[in-house]
């Protein structure tokens, strides 16, 4: 059957879902997405799990399980033990999905501990820890694109291992995990190792820097500056948009020329990956992010509810590609206009750094709640 969001493979446009709960990989939701709507991947992060983990009854026959097998073990531990079950079998229904691609699609993603976001040789080395117990070809290690996570990127990709670089605002930052990539390929295929089963994405987030924006906006607005308010005008609600097609120009040229020669050794171009897609802000379309952001050599990720709105009434045709030169001169105007849009993509980058920290401590902490109730009745009954 013929859906919107199946059609978007017919524009070089890969559909991954940025969702993941046990119950959807055991009672055939899964299956049927990979089915039914080409679904080619999936994306998660510590806030999924802990709307997951502590949303549900899912996980509790499994931690009361491990209260018992293995009760000394850190909230954290336990998560990661929870976690990694879910990747392997998601991983597992995806893998038909990564063999047709050739490696290109078919990838599930778990995140490092965003705690470790500032501190690159850890980074690495959770990550090299992520990798090998889950021990799937398909999998991607998360990395939040902080400086330190530039530095991880490389290191990563050059131990071979597949990375999604995440919480990417600005097109200078993703410039720079770009080259990331590339250099750890580059160090890869010098020493003589294989390169062409190697898949990186630059999680590239959207929504959240319309938003950043448009409060940077309303304040020049209240300046009440007509020739200000002229020329920023057409960036009301367009922001984050212009700011994802200015990292597609950038994608271009990174991947042009240049680029052969790996190419030839069998290696992907790095893809952008289109994140933080639902539409926050009740005025404006609730599938904005996915119509306006349709394009060759792309992932967009999608959580639940703009899913089931983009099968409603979503418009699959090619538009990354529209306007695409002018983009990065529409996005000058911002700062021509006043704004420090080197101050608000960090202050984005910070932010979503402590949301994904405070989603994990929240997660840590209400299962270790939860083990100790269960370890309570462990104690009760055998008494």
């Amino acid at each position: 059957m013929t859906t919107p969001i199946n059609q978007l493979k017919k524009f070089g446009q890969s559909f991954w879902y940025d969702n993941i709960q046990r119950s959807m990989i055991h009672n055939g939701q899964l299956q049927k997405m990979i089915t039914e709507d080409d679904l080619r991947g999936i994306t998660s992060n510590p806030a999924i799990f802990e709307k997951a983990i502590n949303g549900s009854s899912d996980y509790d026959d499994t931690l009361a399980r491990l209260a018992m097998d293995q009760p000394n073990l850190s909230g954290r531990e336990y998560f990661y033990q929870l976690a990694i079950e879910d990747i392997k079998g998601a991983a597992d229904l995806l893998l038909p999905v990564y063999e047709k691609t050739k490696s290109l699609d078919g990838y599930v993603s778990i995140e490092v501990s965003p705690d470790l976001a500032y501190d690159a040789d850890a980074t690495i080395k959770e990550a090299r820890d992520l990798f090998a117990r889950i021990g799937r070809p398909n999998v991607m290690i998360k990395v939040p694109a902080t400086k330190e996570g530039v530095v991880a990127v490389e290191q990563l990709i050059a131990d071979g291992i597949n990375i999604n670089a995440t919480l990417l605002f600005s097109a200078e930052r993703y410039v720079e995990i770009a080259q990331a990539y590339i250099r750890g390929l580059e160090q890869r295929h010098q020493k003589g190792h294989a390169i062409n089963k190697i898949a990186s994405v630059a999680s590239f987030f959207v929504s959240r820097v319309d938003n950043s924006f448009e409060k940077q906006i309303d304040s020049l607005y209240e300046k009440n500056d007509a020739s200000i308010q002229s020329k920023l005008d057409p960036l009301r609600g367009n922001v984050g948009i212009i700011n994802a097609k200015c990292a597609f120009v950038e994608y271009k040229k990174l991947y042009g020329n240049a680029f052969k020669n790996l190419e030839k050794a069998g290696a992907q171009t790095q893809r952008l990956l289109w994140a933080s897609t639902g539409t926050k802000n009740p005025d404006w379309s609730d599938v904005l992010y996915i119509d306006s952001l349709i394009g060759e050599n792309t992932v967009n990720t999608i959580p639940p509810a703009t899913l089931d709105a983009f099968m409603k009434h979503g418009k699959p045709q090619a538009s990354l590609e529209v306007d695409l030169d002018s983009a990065p001169e529409k996005f000058k105007i911002l700062s021509q206009s006043g704004i420090d849009v080197s101050a608000v993509m960090q202050q984005l980058e910070d932010d979503g750094v402590a949301i994904f920290a405070q989603a994990f401590e929240k997660l840590t902490q209400a299962i270790e709640e939860k083990m100790d109730e269960f370890k309570k009745r462990q104690d009760s009954s055998a008494a």
